[in-house]
């Protein structure tokens, strides 16, 4: 049994990639990517996107490895080990999981439902209208499925490091690779005649996807699209959510930690790339244009279903794989979420892993079923900063991603821009010999860029910043 005094560790880089890529690719990914690409010029959304990647996420994702590599300490315990009048940032850190587990598993629990509809050849149900939203204003069914997705979440948890989220991870991320490469070619193959006698196929899809698209660009237009891309690195990296400081310190002092970040990156945009390629020339086939424009649960919930039903009998086949590759990514994700908090349990009141797994999991129920019945008996609407009307999901999705998240960032960024030094990370990268590369890069960006776009990100991200 994993206690406190033991601290387990990866047995190879190959399971701390795969965890971290599993990690990364989740239902941000799936759900948000192709609805931003689409939104914010198709190719010149990914020219954008691959840009920061390799600049502002390479800074965050390698500054968080190395912060738990070196503390050997999850995300509520290090940042104080680093300096200890910055210990309220590791708090903040490890709120933002405690905020998301919840009503991530609620999700994965709506995606779990939709993979066993299609499962059971009933797939042509989940494209009628309303079904949706009665299914998620159900009394049990959607609190059912929730436990059984956080059960399963912690199954894994509970295993601990090496037999559990490095097996699992070695399992499952494979196979929701071939699930997304074949789904993926499966959408380029395909066409369509609408009621017009209009032809659309997924080829024209594609283009659609990745030919940069400057018609009306302006500069404000442009920061928008930055900001988006910006935005959509936190999900798909998962940085500022404390998960890669949990996992960066189960990586061993032997490991080459500069390969295995530039591996997380390739993983995690070629999965985010490919999901646009799943999504986009298939509902622009069935859909136009005006059907790319859905975002979140009404993409894969309402959206696709139909894109689904469209394609005849096959449809049924298409979406219990599409459903099956998602309940893999948002399982891998919720891990991963856990994790860090199980791990910050841990450190910081030396609970065993059974109880810091087993009280985190009390939580996550008790939290998870108020956000079940947020659309039933708990429902309200409540306006938000950003313009948009919220339920308890929608404000704790805004809590943790658009307040908590570039805050986390922020405060890295100055404690290791200005406090401790970037020679704190680029010495624990380097500390078996390796070179770190774009080591000028890295300290302009965690000193100043990434930290002045991380403000604008978060003024806009609250409402304050409406000129871009």
């Amino acid at each position: 049994m994993e206690t406190h005094t033991k601290r387990n560790s990866f047995k190879g880089s190959i399971g701390f990639v795969l965890a971290a890529a599993g990690s990364a690719v989740g239902l941000g990914n799936i759900w948000r990517f192709p609805y931003l690409a689409a939104k914010d010029g198709g190719g010149m959304f990914l020219v954008i996107y691959i840009i920061l990647a390799l600049t502002f996420g390479f800074t965050i994702l390698i500054t968080e490895v190395a912060i738990g590599r070196k503390t050997k300490q999850s995300p509520l315990t290090a940042y104080g080990k680093l300096n200890k009048k910055w210990k309220g940032l590791g708090v903040i850190a490890c709120l933002v999981p405690i905020i998301i587990l919840p009503y991530y598993c609620a999700i994965g629990g709506w995606v779990l439902k939709y993979f066993l509809i299609y499962l059971t050849g009933n797939g042509s149900s989940a494209a009628q209208d309303g079904y949706f939203t009665s299914f998620i204003s159900g009394s049990y069914e959607p609190i059912i499925m929730l436990l059984l997705f956080l059960f399963a979440t912690a199954f894994v948890i509970f295993r601990g490091v090496n037999k559990g989220i490095e097996s699992f991870s070695k399992i499952l991320m494979p196979i929701l690779i071939l699930l997304v490469v074949v789904i993926a070619i499966f959408s380029l193959t395909i066409s369509h005649t609408d009621e017009n006698g209009v032809t659309r196929t997924g080829l024209q899809g594609l283009m659609v996807y990745v030919v940069p698209n400057f018609e009306g660009m302006t500069i404000k237009s442009f920061f928008s699209v930055l900001l988006d891309a910006m935005g959509q690195l936190f999900f798909s990296l998962s940085v500022a959510m404390g998960i890669m400081i949990a996992y960066g310190s189960y990586v061993s002092d032997e490991a080459d930690l500069k390969k295995s970040i530039n591996q997380i990156e390739i993983f995690d945009t070629a999965v985010a790339f490919l999901a646009g390629v799943m999504i986009i020339p298939a509902v622009f086939t069935f859909a136009g244009t005006e059907g790319m424009e859905a975002s979140g649960p009404s993409l894969m919930f309402v959206s696709l279903p139909k894109v689904f039903a469209a394609m005849g009998s096959i449809g049924n086949v298409v979406g219990c794989l599409f459903f099956a590759m998602v309940l893999f990514a948002a399982i891998t994700s919720s891990v991963s979420v856990m994790e860090a908090i199980v791990s910050s349990f841990m450190d910081k009141f030396k609970f065993s892993r059974v109880k810091a797994a087993s009280l985190e999991t009390v939580i996550a129920i008790v939290v998870g079923i108020v956000v079940c019945l947020g659309y039933n008996i708990f429902y309200f609407e409540m306006p938000l900063p950003n313009g948009t009307t919220a339920q308890i999901l929608d404000i704790m999705d805004y809590i943790s991603n658009n307040f908590f998240m570039p805050l986390v960032a922020i405060g890295t960024c100055i404690l290791i821009g200005w406090i401790v030094k970037p020679k704190t990370v680029i010495d624990e990268v380097e500390k078996n010999g390796e070179k770190m590369g774009r080591k000028r890069l890295y300290i302009v960006m965690i000193k100043y860029i990434a930290l002045i776009m991380l403000v604008l990100l978060f003024l806009k991200s609250i409402g304050v910043l409406t000129i871009i």
